[in-house]
């Protein structure tokens, strides 16, 4: 990525409705698109192929002599576009699964520091990992050979080795596509012109003409995403912007994140306040949806409208969040937020509405948005700790009680609105600690 620009996704539209046979070849593409993927997924996803994913060109090498692209009869521009994509996710994946590993190593109070030093040593050590994965010998080169050797004269290597092994079956996720509504383009597979795009179909030398609403020229990898029942089509593309720099944001803000109010500030000021009602909508027809799935699932003729509705709803969410959020910044016009960085955790209310609602809430689109924008504009943030921000008093600092959407501190007698007492929490937290 260049320097002092950040990368932001921009979108295309067609003009005029897509005819029903260029729209069925473009869903041709797709659906090949997503073939090839599932096909590198089944294939490369097991701890087997782990030598061969980095950098990828063995793969590149069988795909081509496996004859797939021959029998879909899909341009290559398309073909190795999947491959490789496919290939970025089950690398991905393998990132998590050691992350989550080393955790776990970590956390695991039965293990004596010689036993982890021994695990976090095969997770480091190059191929080591994917050798106890596949029960070969792990063949290290010169001290790292004798490392090894040294470490396992202090541990039970079986014991510990089946244990990397029972992890890895544990948190590798089986990889899908999850539909074939739409297809990645490289720079081959398309050019401008004509206040439209030519996009590549899998007839030899021929491109289908779609206009556009705009008259932008990208240079730049493409997703085309379909809408086929409404002959539509939106375009998604990364562009590199330039990190602009305002003299007037000199303000420090507090934050607090809601499910009703999207933002609470230290001031008092709200944003998102439509938040809860467009979430709860949302949520409502989710779990509605769940529980007639299940009542019909052996007549059930499948997803696609489902997901479709749950497209809008979400694009819908993000489109209020996007607003809201600009209209944050250029508000407040913050040169530094403060925003409590909460742990993880799971829905444990006794209302099933409340859980799905729980569950399906925006709270990681709104923090990564957030910080996008404010890469963007050159705004820091700084999260704090957020453990008990919104029990606790922002004037002295004792704890209080929470009632009806109030906080009552029982020592100073402070009351304020429960999000704008965990703003001003966050903002104190941040200014304590050095952040300001």
């Amino acid at each position: 990525m260049p320097r002092n620009t950040v990368c932001k996704t921009v979108h295309q539209y067609n003009k005029e409705p897509i005819s029903e046979e260029d729209m069925r070849k473009l869903l041709e593409i797709a659906a090949d698109y997503s073939k090839v993927k599932e096909y590198v997924y089944q294939r490369y996803s097991g701890p087997s192929s782990l030598p061969k994913l980095y950098p990828g060109y063995t793969i590149q090498n069988e795909m081509t002599n496996s004859g797939l692209r021959k029998e879909l009869g899909l341009p290559s521009v398309y073909f190795y576009l999947a491959v490789f994509e496919a290939l970025s996710d089950i690398k991905g994946q393998w990132t998590r699964v050691r992350e989550i590993i080393q955790k776990r190593i970590g956390q695991n109070e039965n293990f004596t520091p010689e036993e982890k030093h021994y695990l976090r040593f095969l997770m480091k050590a190059g191929g080591a990992f994917e050798s106890v994965l596949n029960r070969k010998e792990i063949i290290l080169s010169g001290d790292m050979q004798k490392q090894r050797e040294k470490l396992e004269q202090e541990v039970e290597i079986k014991k510990l080795q089946n244990y990397l092994r029972r992890q890895a079956r544990k948190h590798q996720e089986k990889l899908h596509t999850k539909g074939a509504e739409g297809f990645s383009a490289g720079e081959r597979a398309y050019r401008y012109g004509n206040h439209g795009i030519y996009l590549s179909i899998k007839e030899k030398r021929k491109r289908i003409f779609v206009p556009l609403t705009d008259n932008n020229q990208y240079q730049s990898q493409l997703y085309i995403q379909l809408y086929p029942k409404e002959r539509k089509l939106k375009i998604h593309v990364p562009v590199y912007v330039a990190v602009r720099s305002h003299p007037d944001y000199r303000n420090q803000v507090g934050l607090a994140m809601g499910m009703q109010d999207m933002l609470t500030t230290d001031q008092g000021h709200k944003y998102g306040v439509q938040f809860g009602e467009y979430h709860m909508e949302y949520a409502d027809w989710i779990r509605k949806q769940a529980g007639s799935y299940y009542r019909n699932k052996e007549n059930n003729p499948g997803r696609k409208k489902y997901n479709r509705t749950k497209n809008r709803y979400e694009e819908q969410l993000h489109s209020y969040i996007n607003q809201e959020l600009n209209r944050f910044l250029q508000t407040e016009k913050p040169e530094t937020l403060y925003l409590p960085k909460l742990p993880g955790s799971k829905p444990s209310g006794v209302s099933k509405s409340i859980n799905h609602s729980v569950t399906l809430w925006q709270r990681g689109y709104i923090r990564s948005r957030l910080k996008q924008k404010c890469r963007q504009q050159s705004i820091k943030i700084v999260e704090v700790m957020g453990k008990d921000i919104s029990n606790e008093c922002s004037r002295c600092g004792e704890p209080g009680k929470k009632r009806d959407g109030r906080f009552v501190c029982l020592s100073c007698g402070f009351q304020a609105e429960e999000r704008t007492n965990a703003a001003c929490n966050a903002k104190k937290r941040g200014q304590e600690n050095g952040g300001s």
